[in-house]
């Protein structure tokens, strides 16, 4: 008989075949015949996503039990992800069984003895009112349990001080005896179903301690011996890499290592493993707890009864008419009762003689590989210590890589920088290289350390492990402005004008060497290069430009980005002065400011016609107020006195004077009309382009 540990990796380990019949009970499975032999773990795959596929096979004969210890953390990847592969089943489907998260808590409570809640002896004895007992205190006796009650009793040590002591009371042939807990020496039940509820109980708790595993049985229906294969994914460590470059010989060598942890309980002998990198959608659900969901109650659909009624003194025949309308009355109410009663009680539903699900197996979906995630498989089998981490080889051989200096442009326009020192790979591994540190070794030491995304086969990259103290760059800006068209239509004057960014990088070389530069400059949102400039490489960001730096030299490189600006004004909201602006821009074509010009004519003399309009209606509002005093004072002195004829005189000038000026006021409104007009057709005339 096997009696090895079941140990397992964070729920996965060696599992155990039992058949015959067996028993599940507080998630621990028990066999009546020895394992069969180990279902033991063939293949690995650990993901990036911090998950770990874990196959395992082996032989089972006839029905067979397969128990999966798991971690408690692990409980619920397993269910949700856990497949049994038994050819041999025939039509009867697999099955897994399992205790619940609930299951101790609940079974505890269905005892006779609850234990659920850690109750102490006098708790325990209370519930179990109407047990038989036999107990020694210190006589024997046997009697039923009526109940526990507290008393309050003097501390021996402490006088002052009242404790309260549980007493018991039991029914016995004698009568009813009470007698202290502390007084009895030991007791037991006489029914054998509360004792062993009580040992099962405890059994059960024993069981449960520091216990971190839940198993989960497969159940697999079937005859003869056959092959069979579990797999399931849980948590895992995320598996790691690391790099290498060597830059020192001529053809420049590039190795990959695999950095791998077995945090379980169970050692690695003899497997396959698979690293794969990808970025797949992995998540946890709660599939462990049981799940309630919370229902409305509703009342019950039930005909009720009849509401009490009480009735009125008849009517004799002799009132015909009457008694037919009562009568229709009482047979209305008898069909409103029949149609509520109809309403209430529902015909009850047929039932179908065919099973809602189907038993038999359906083909509902296909798998098929992932194909845009990358394993690397380690070509021999692996072997790991439980609780043990390990290096493995994974990629190594000549790469492409050229030696370059990187230079940050948004760094060189804060101030004067150095460019890094950096490598250009491309990959020719023939592998897809996951994200990690690179250790680069440079003129026959350690050279510095860089990092790596994601790196596609044949995809080049670059890589930075240093800053060249050797070599100084800064850069500037300078901003041109030019237009480019002018379109005057409908009043309205667009102006396309190109606005140019000049950033003048200045790099020197205070090296002997000649050196390849790199310079990566921040793209400006909104711009374009200049028609005619190349650059070697783009991203969302940047632009690269590549050149030669010159031994011991300056290099002055200027990388120009356009836009174009519009700009919308309406001729009307003009002033003289605006036209002014734009006619003695020599930006402005001149055709343009030529018609600009004749719109200033036209403006000007609208508006010298509205200035003339305002100066007439404002000497007239003089006159009038002068000539609203001087009847004031007309009144008050009479028109038979000398000063009030003058004022008479003084009305009678004014007067001619204001019916002067609402002449030459509507001849000026008729000229600001017609001005206005003038400007407004021109100007809704033009079309240039």
């Amino acid at each position: 008989m096997n009696n090895r540990k079941n140990d397992h990796p964070q729920g996965g380990p060696l599992f155990r075949v039992f058949t015959g019949l067996a028993f599940f009970a507080a998630g621990t499975v028990f066999g009546q015949t020895p394992p069969d032999r180990d279902l033991s773990l063939r293949k690995i795959s650990l993901f990036s996503s911090g998950v770990g596929y874990f196959e395992h096979s082996g032989t089972v004969e006839d029905n067979g039990e397969i128990a999966i210890p798991f971690n408690l953390e692990a409980v619920n990847d397993a269910l949700k992800s856990l497949v049994i592969h038994d050819p041999g089943s025939g039509d009867l489907a697999p099955s897994v069984l399992y205790a619940s998260e609930t299951t101790l808590a609940r079974t505890l409570k269905s005892l006779s003895v609850d234990l659920s809640e850690n109750p102490g002896i006098a708790r325990i004895l209370d519930s179990l009112k109407g047990a038989e007992l036999e107990l020694r205190a210190p006589a024997s006796m046997r009697g039923r349990v009526l109940g526990v009650e507290f008393r309050s009793t003097q501390n021996p040590r402490n006088p002052e001080q009242q404790d309260r002591e549980p007493w018991l009371s039991i029914l016995t042939a004698q009568g009813i005896q009470t007698l202290a807990l502390r007084e009895i020496s030991s007791f037991s039940f006489t029914d054998p179903v509360i004792q062993a509820d009580l040992e099962r109980a405890l059994d059960l708790i024993m069981a449960s301690r520091g216990n971190n595993t839940r198993n989960l049985t497969a159940l697999l229906p079937g005859s003869g011996r056959r092959q069979v294969g579990l797999s399931y994914i849980i948590p895992s460590p995320v598996w790691k890499v690391s790099y290498r470059l060597d830059l020192n010989q001529d053809q420049p060598v590039f190795q990959g290592w695999a950095i791998v942890d077995n945090d379980s309980d169970t050692d690695w002998n003899e497997v396959e493993l698979s690293l794969v990198t990808g970025r797949p959608v992995s998540f946890i659900q709660n599939l462990y707890a049981p799940y309630y969901l919370t229902r409305p109650v509703l009342p019950l659909a039930i005909a009720g009864i009849a509401q009490a009624r009480s009735y009125a003194p008849g009517f004799d025949r002799n009132d015909a008419a009457a008694f037919d309308h009562q009568e229709f009355a009482e047979e209305a109410d008898m069909e409103v009762m029949k149609d509520s009663r109809s309403r209430a009680v529902p015909a009850p539903a047929q039932r179908s003689s065919a099973s809602v699900l189907s038993s038999r197996p359906v083909n509902a979906a296909q798998g098929q590989a992932a194909g845009y995630q990358f394993s690397f498989t380690i070509k021999r089998p692996v072997s790991l210590p439980r609780q043990q981490s390990a290096m493995f080889p994974m990629v190594g051989g000549p790469i492409q890589a050229e030696k370059i200096l990187v230079l940050d442009g948004m760094r060189a326009r804060q101030g004067q920088t150095n460019p890094a020192i950096s490598a250009e790979l491309t990959n020719t591994t023939g592998m897809k290289l996951p994200a990690g540190p690179i250790t680069v070794f440079d003129g026959g030491t350690y050279g510095g350390d860089s990092l790596i995304e994601f790196f596609p086969e044949n995809e080049k990259r670059l890589i930075s492990y240093g800053d060249d103290l050797s070599v100084i760059a800064q850069a500037s800006l300078a901003q041109t402005s030019e237009v480019n068209s002018v379109v005057v239509a409908e009043g309205i004057m667009t102006i396309t004008r190109k606005v140019s960014y000049i950033w003048n990088y200045l790099v020197k070389n205070t090296h002997k060497d000649d050196k390849t530069l790199i310079i990566e400059h921040p793209i400006t949102a909104g711009t374009v290069l200049k028609t005619g400039q190349a650059f070697s490489e783009r991203t969302d960001a940047l632009y690269r430009f590549r050149m030669t730096l010159p031994a011991d030299k300056e290099l002055a490189y200027t990388v120009t980005e356009e836009t174009p600006l519009s700009e919308r004004i309406e001729l009307s909201r003009f002033t003289v002065a605006n036209y002014l602006g734009y006619t003695s821009n020599t930006e402005i074509p001149e055709h343009v400011r030529n018609v600009l010009g004749e719109a200033m004519r036209l403006k000007r003399r609208a508006e010298d016609a509205k200035s003339s309009l305002t100066n007439l209606e404002a000497r007239r509002t003089r006159l009038e107020s002068d000539q609203d005093r001087v009847r004031r004072n007309l009144e008050a002195a009479g028109n038979e006195t000398q000063q009030g004829m003058d004022y008479l005189r003084r009305m009678t000038e004014i007067d001619r004077e204001i019916d002067s000026l609402n002449t030459r006021i509507e001849s000026a409104q008729t000229q600001v009309r017609e001005s206005q007009r003038e400007y407004e057709q021109y100007l809704s005339s033009l079309s240039l382009r």
